[in-house]
């Protein structure tokens, strides 16, 4: 399957109408765009909370999970399939194409809002407890041309009207 420059079912602007519709109060930034932590390191210096990434991951049964946590987390694949942390098999990354089937978005600007467009709820919201605690955390917001800092409860509000219900784990 080939990804083409289709547009995405959720944009940044559809994103934004639907956070102040929850009452989620978030503070957009914007910059040149990054497809890659190392990328992004620079914004450290100048959006405050705790900034994190993103991995889009399947098992061999073809269950398939997004995990969102602070950059500095430590996730180690093999542990999540030994210690039964996800109680799955072997994972390995998703497709691009299966990214975009299932979360509607391209590599490089993944985030936890893309879970709005997994209306058949396939994909398991997973959340790193660290980042949890954080006063703010930091995402895409559908576009990595822009940087939305929120607070983990309001990530919790959002994820909840899309009907996913996380784990939330300690890496």
């Amino acid at each position: 399957m080939h990804i083409t420059m289709e547009t995405l079912p959720t944009p940044a602007d559809a994103l934004f109408t639907i956070l102040q519709k929850l009452g989620i109060h978030y503070d957009l930034y914007h910059h040149a765009p990054i497809f890659t932590v190392e990328e992004g390191a620079h914004l450290k210096a100048e959006i405050p909370g705790t900034h994190c990434r993103n991995l889009f991951l399947r098992d061999k049964k073809k269950r398939m999970f997004l995990i969102t946590a602070a950059n500095e987390t430590q996730i180690d694949l093999k542990a999540l399939e030994a210690g039964n942390m996800l109680d799955c098999g072997r994972v390995s990354f998703g497709s691009p194409e299966r990214l975009w089937d299932h979360l509607g978005i391209r590599p490089g600007s993944v985030n936890p809002f893309t879970l709005i467009n997994d209306q058949n709820r396939e994909v398991t919201a997973v959340l790193d407890d660290a980042m949890m605690r954080a006063d703010i955390i930091n995402v895409h917001p559908m576009d990595n041309a822009m940087t939305v800092g929120i607070a983990p409860n309001d990530l919790l509000k959002f994820l909840e009207y899309t009907g996913h219900s996380p784990l939330i784990l300690d890496f």
